[in-house]
């Protein structure tokens, strides 16, 4: 299979028309302006659709309307322009129905920086519109698992009915590396429920989100959850290195994950037992996996490009049995292999 040399959101944009994607809308924010860019270029060429919106709030409705017509549909924006979609994403969620957002982080609160940062976790897994929902959150920490998960989130979104999110960073956006793509896919699952036309031969489809009775909203939502349950006993994903032994274990996700190893490399070569977690879906959060590698543990050091605040959720999936502490830098900057190795081996005793 072919390698080419590409920057992470170019790699995305591509990723996204050979998995299907018809319809792409968005608005320019730095660090993803180039994945808009080359949809500008690509999509038309592909037999998609590119149209560079007039805000955020627009791009994301027209999501809503295009995966209301069964195709699939992307939108793609940073920090800031995310919080402005959300009311629409709380919309889509609520209609049931599939598409995919991109979020490659930068520094925040407000406009914040174009530096990258993580600071959108608890958005994306806790917070990412009003209402009872969830959106799948899958976090990459190379350009070819973006490419891998975009494929994957299309896939997951269509058969649970439901957002999906990559959620990168300006540092993965930016930076560039050989990668593989899949070939194109030519099949997707069928959506009998799609305004896309009857034919005369079904009854009219309605995508609503409005429910004037609480019984039969409440109905809805708790089919929904339904739904949920399916995702987080089955389909959490996690990749851990040197485990099986580790008293010192390092949770990290995305591109802090990458330093993150390289610490833990370290910390092996200085006698002291650490190894990493990394979840990949940050929404189903992998909990059962995080208490298996953690059975040895005597400590676990969260790191991210934020203010800790995946820190609960693995307090949570441990049950506070392992003390946690955490380790991290914000508002654009990014931790330093020797900074989280400072902290494992003052973790682990090491002099």
């Amino acid at each position: 299979m072919e390698r080419n040399l590409m920057k992470g959101n170019e790699a995305l944009a591509e990723a996204a028309i050979r998995a299907g994607c018809k319809c792409f809308f968005g608005y320019p924010i730095t660090p993803q302006t180039e994945l808009s860019a080359y949809m500008a270029k690509r999509m038309a060429k592909a037999g998609g659709v590119f149209l560079q919106a007039e805000s955020e709030v627009a791009a994301i409705n027209m999501v809503l309307g295009a995966a209301s017509a069964g195709v699939r549909a992307m939108t793609s924006s940073s920090s800031p322009g995310i919080s402005l979609k959300s009311e629409g994403i709380s919309y889509i969620a609520a209609s049931d129905l599939p598409c995919v957002i991109i979020n490659v982080q930068r520094g925040g609160p407000g406009l914040g920086g174009i530096q990258p940062s993580q600071a959108d976790y608890l958005q994306a897994t806790k917070g990412l519109g009003h209402g009872d929902f969830q959106v799948l959150v899958y976090a990459p920490s190379s350009v070819q698992e973006m490419i891998n998960l975009l494929t994957k989130a299309f896939d997951m979104a269509d058969e649970f009915r439901m957002p999906a999110m990559i959620l990168a960073d300006g540092l993965l956006g930016q930076m560039m590396e050989p990668v593989e793509f899949p070939e194109a896919k030519t099949h997707q699952i069928p959506k009998p429920w799609a305004t896309n036309g009857t034919g005369m031969k079904r009854k009219h489809n309605i995508i609503n989100s409005l429910y004037l009775t609480p019984e039969e909203l409440e109905k809805t939502v708790l089919d929904r959850y339904k739904r949920y349950e399916v995702l987080e006993n089955e389909h959490t994903e996690a990749e851990t290195y040197l485990t099986e032994d580790a008293e010192i274990l390092v949770a990290a996700y995305g591109a802090t994950a990458r330093v993150a190893k390289s610490a833990v490399i370290k910390a092996r070569e200085a006698g002291v037992k650490a190894g990493l977690i990394r979840p990949i879906t940050l929404w189903p959060f992998p909990k059962k996996e995080i208490v298996k590698a953690s059975e040895n543990a005597k400590h676990i050091l969260v790191t991210e490009m934020n203010m800790g605040q995946m820190v609960d959720d693995v307090k949570l999936a441990v049950e506070c049995r392992v003390p946690v502490s955490f380790f991290g830098r914000t508002g654009g900057m990014v931790p330093k292999p020797s900074e989280i190795l400072d902290k494992i081996l003052e973790l682990g005793g090491a002099e």
